[in-house]
């Protein structure tokens, strides 16, 4: 089987030849050790899928995630100066943006270039029913697009048309891969919409000031992530994830996760379902406490489980409570591994995650979170031989 297919069958919950591989990679690991300059893999599509490709070639991973839009094609062209600092490339743009692009670490857009800019939106002020002047806020369109200006949007207010170039991306890495891999493409959750539109501070007090607000609100911001979720599948990606890293136990209770996820979440799933793609959702840290209410969103897996103590989900309860519904994807300790030494901690932390994971059908292996930047490739390397040896279900 190729991995395409085996992540078919998995995210369908049916034994492939054995448990495939899949990891998320921060942005940085990608600057470290795919051979590109920073810049050109965050503001280039054909640099992205480059530095996708590569890695994903070099672990032999099942998938490739694409959580990152693609570029208007002459983007570079607008830099107005490049400089090289001890932090990283620090880009001036000619309309005055700029934006650091760490060596090792997620770009940052820098703020007091432009003070002119407020970067968030004031909750009190803003009427649910116009959002119009939502393209304004630098700091939203920077963490949800992740870009310090929108081009193509053709109306004011929640994206409600992909722009062509947000598909460059997946075009380019379809053209080095062809049908042999599994392609993901990512949608924000609503709720993080919401959290980069107001400031997380901002946004969790609102959430209690107002929450018949908050809820109109999010109501609207559904919208893009329903845009941007459909445009992927339609265009042909083998599935999307709702990355919702802000909805885990250390940011908001049970109760708080029921009122404002779970129906917008379920608006993002059933859309995409009904376009036949498969859909997953990410969540860090703690959900051990909401696996049930993650599942009546109506997704068709969970994403992370990250273990203690970074979390609070064992794999084995995981699979219990939610594994005959959704498949599952993660649950290896992605600290832990930054800090391993050998080859025999490492070896012994996969086998046990397929030990574990593999009954059933069902599960990929992967870290919880993403690899973070300075976990050196060698260990990473050891996944997909193990899931051949330990992993196989034919």
């Amino acid at each position: 089987m190729n991995g395409r297919e085996r992540i078919s069958l998995a995210m369908r919950r049916k034994e492939a030849d054995r448990v495939p591989v899949m990891c998320q990679l921060a942005l940085g690991h990608y600057f470290l050790n795919a051979g590109l300059k920073p810049h050109e893999i965050w503001f280039t599509s054909e640099g992205f899928a480059e530095a996708l490709v590569v890695l994903q070639r070099r672990y032999q991973f099942d998938g490739i995630l694409i959580n990152i839009p693609g570029r208007p094609r002459n983007l570079l062209n607008q830099i107005e100066r490049l400089e090289k600092t001890k932090e990283g490339e620090l880009i001036r743009w000619r309309n005055g943006h700029v934006t650091l692009v760490l060596w090792d670490d997620n770009a940052q857009y820098v703020y007091a270039a432009r003070p002119d800019l407020p970067p968030r939106a004031d909750f009190e002020t803003t009427d649910p029913d116009r959002l119009d002047s939502i393209d304004q806020y630098p700091g939203y369109l920077w963490n949800i697009y992740h870009i310090p200006w929108l081009e193509g949007k053709k109306d004011a207010g929640p994206l409600n048309e992909a722009p062509d170039y947000f598909f460059n991306t997946i075009d380019e890495v379809r053209a080095r891969v062809g049908d042999t891999v599994s392609i993901h493409g990512e949608v924000f959750s609503p709720f993080t919409h919401f959290l980069e539109l107001f400031g997380y501070q901002n946004a969790m007090l609102a959430l209690v000031a107002d929450p018949g607000k908050a809820k109109a609100i999010l109501e609207r911001l559904t919208e893009a992530s329903v845009v941007w979720a459909i445009a992927q599948g339609k265009h042909g990606v083998d599935a999307v994830l709702i990355s919702s890293a802000f909805a885990g136990g250390g940011f908001i209770s049970p109760k708080m996760y029921e009122q404002f996820v779970v129906p917008y979440e379920r608006r993002v799933a059933e859309a995409v379902k009904a376009h036949g793609v498969p859909i997953y959702t990410h969540t860090c840290g703690k959900i051990g406490d909401r696996l049930e209410l993650m599942a009546s969103t109506g997704t068709m897996g969970v994403d992370t489980l990250d273990p203690p103590p970074l979390g609070n989900v064992e794999l084995a309860d995981a699979k219990r409570l939610i594994g005959e519904r959704l498949f599952l994807k993660g649950n290896l300790d992605s600290v832990a591994l930054l800090h391993y030494k050998t080859e025999e901690e490492v070896v012994a932390e996969v086998s046990q995650r397929l030990r574990i994971g593999k009954p059933g059908s069902g599960y990929i292996l992967s870290t919880a979170c993403s690899v973070a930047p300075h976990v050196e490739p060698w260990k990473i390397e050891l996944f997909t031989p193990l899931a051949e040896e330990l992993g196989r279900y034919t």
